[in-house]
């Protein structure tokens, strides 16, 4: 029993060593930045809501960031839906572990379980690997079974190994390398990334924004109040001394 328990206990750091040699890039995201994350709410449904659901986001909670229903139903609902409905996908949870193997994960909250650090690096760590089911592999989430779904932005990458002369002798050195260039060039493609990061953190708390503005203002009137019961003390006790 206590090896089992001591195994429940260490699981999830053995996950974090599987993935520790991996330096993630810190994600360049702004809460703050609405057109940031339309943009990214753009990516989002084109390239992910074909197989990845948001079930518990509403395409009206978009108008948080200025989005008018209008332009949420010209620009980002596709099909008979209304904009009232979750991100839901037509897929069935059978077909798409029939085809798939597995049921693709929700990714409501996937900022939240993973980081959006780890996001942004996933995101830029695909390569060609000829001896996966898909073609694709990971460096930061290895033997992926989600193939690279962007790859024509981005292009095709390679993993390259080198030996390299260290303190301690030789190591072995793993970089990506552009094989073949996509339509968009790196600066773009990573712009595009840090955009959908910067949605999937916006959908993962959707009332961020205004809770840290609530936030900043209670501090304010409590400030305010603080002065206001320092003078009001000052004079009531003015006399005393």
């Amino acid at each position: 029993m206590k090896k089992i328990l001591f195994l429940a206990l260490m699981l999830p750091f053995a996950a974090y060593a599987a993935v520790g040699h991996v330096k993630l890039d810190k994600a360049p995201i702004d809460y703050g930045d609405a057109v940031s994350i339309q943009r990214g709410a753009r990516v989002f449904v084109n390239y992910c809501l074909n197989c990845h659901s948001a079930q518990y986001m509403r395409y009206n909670g978009l108008m948080a960031l200025g989005l008018t229903e209008q332009q949420i139903r010209d620009n980002l609902l596709f099909g008979p839906g209304k904009v009232g409905d979750t991100m839901t996908v037509a897929t069935r949870a059978g077909d798409a572990k029939e085809w798939f193997g597995v049921v693709p994960p929700d990714l409501s909250v996937i900022a939240r379980s993973r980081g959006a650090d780890w996001l942004y690096t996933y995101l830029r760590s695909y390569y060609r690997d000829d001896e996966t089911a898909t073609g694709w592999n990971n460096l930061v989430f290895p033997n992926v079974g989600m193939p690279h779904v962007l790859w024509e932005l981005q292009g095709q990458q390679m993993l390259e190994v080198k030996e390299e002369d260290g303190p301690h002798g030789k190591h072995s050195v793993t970089t990506l390398v552009l094989d073949q260039p996509g339509t968009l060039s790196a600066n773009e493609y990573n712009r595009l990334a840090a955009d959908l990061v910067n949605y999937l953190v916006f959908m993962g708390e959707p009332q961020r924004a205004s809770r840290v503005r609530i936030g900043y203002m209670v501090l304010i009137a409590v400030g305010v109040l603080f002065v206001l019961f320092y003078l009001l003390k000052r004079e009531y006790w003015k006399d005393v001394h």
